[in-house]
């Protein structure tokens, strides 16, 4: 016996693609190759023009969208709320995914046993278990997943993977030169 989800919804993750952003990102002799730093394993932003003082970027993030099976924690759900209304005081949200839906969807490496929801993960919509959109995040700012483990409980195995998504900068800034 391996449990079940009790309060089931479904939400849209999009995942980073790190082999779609392995082109250069500027097209230019320039020092990026990549458009993904493995150094800080996250996307690398490219400044939006040559001004010194711009500090705002544009994020190189490529991404596949997934739907998958969920439990939303009460706590978050509340703080999900105040986040669309504009209120984000904490916005971390903990969601619970069950390894049977993982497994029948084919997100486990068949190499490792490891689920293939992963850090970096955006999250963008929540939906009811009959398909209705419930809530879209915004992005930006978005929320990512920072921290993502299994868990082990019922029957000895391990049955649910615990994610939490958190408001955070969405890549590396990096001076482009020309």
């Amino acid at each position: 016996m391996r449990g079940r989800l009790i309060n089931p919804f479904e939400v849209e993750l999009a995942q980073l693609d790190t082999s779609a952003m392995d082109l250069d990102p500027d097209g230019s002799a320039g020092p990026l190759t990549s458009g993904y730093d493995d150094d800080f394993r996250e996307p690398v932003v490219l400044l939006r023009d040559e001004v010194a003082d711009d500090t705002t970027g544009i994020a190189l993030r490529k991404e596949t969208f997934i739907r998958v099976p969920c439990q939303i924690e009460p706590q978050s759900w509340e703080q999900l709320r105040q986040l669309l209304g504009g209120s984000s005081p904490n916005a971390a949200v903990r969601i619970v995914f069950h390894f049977r839906d993982l497994e029948r969807l084919c997100f486990i490496d068949s190499d490792t046993g490891e689920a293939l929801i992963r850090n970096n993960d955006r999250l963008c919509s929540i939906f009811g278990c009959d398909g209705e959109l419930l809530q879209e995040v915004r992005n930006p700012p978005g929320l990512f997943a920072t921290q993502v483990r299994p868990n082990f409980g019922i029957g000895r195995s391990r049955n649910l993977l615990i994610a939490t998504f958190e408001e955070r900068e969405q890549g590396t800034l990096q001076a482009v030169a020309r």
